[in-house]
């Protein structure tokens, strides 16, 4: 976890329309940070990043860039059509609990193998998400964990009126 800076060069701006079904992986090299309560939960060069037609991206972060002392596996799963059965994680940190403020794929299907052992963090259930240095906006709704940047056009589903979509 390191804090040296990674030059890059303009960032293409990006349509979730443009993304497609079923989702594509590819690797992202840009440094993610998650943090709650002054706590620095994950800081990665390494992340592997999930587009999904009408979503914005999700930022998988590998296991070995996570801090496992604040998280504990929570009770239940969901299960993803490509990819496979997810289970989440519960944050516990300076004696306040978030209920599942990641998921995982620990076995992901074939096509999903480069999330395996990755985790997700829902950004509007904890106080800070970047993209290199770039403070992350939540995506609308509960149910999706989608990473908004300024990069990433919308509409985006999850707000009201775009469970047809």
């Amino acid at each position: 976890m390191s804090d040296t800076p990674r030059p890059h060069g303009p960032v293409p701006t990006e349509s979730v329309w443009d993304y497609p079904r079923p989702p594509r992986v590819e690797p992202d090299a840009r440094r993610v940070v998650v943090r709650h309560r002054g706590v620095t939960l994950a800081d990665s060069w390494a992340c592997q990043r999930v587009l999904e037609t009408s979503h914005p991206p999700v930022f998988y972060v590998p296991r070995n860039d996570v801090r496992f002392d604040f998280l504990s596996r929570a009770q239940g799963a969901t299960v993803c059509e490509w990819k496979g059965t997810a289970s989440y994680w519960t944050l516990a940190v300076d004696g306040h609990t978030v209920r599942n403020v990641a998921w995982s794929y620990e076995d992901p299907s074939r096509a999903y193998r480069s999330i395996a052992h990755h985790f997700a963090f829902y950004p509007g259930r904890v106080d800070l998400c970047l993209v290199d240095g770039e403070r992350v906006r939540a995506q609308p709704g509960d149910f999706y964990g989608g990473w908004i940047t300024g990069e990433i056009l919308g509409p985006f589903k999850g707000g009201p009126g775009s469970s047809g979509w």
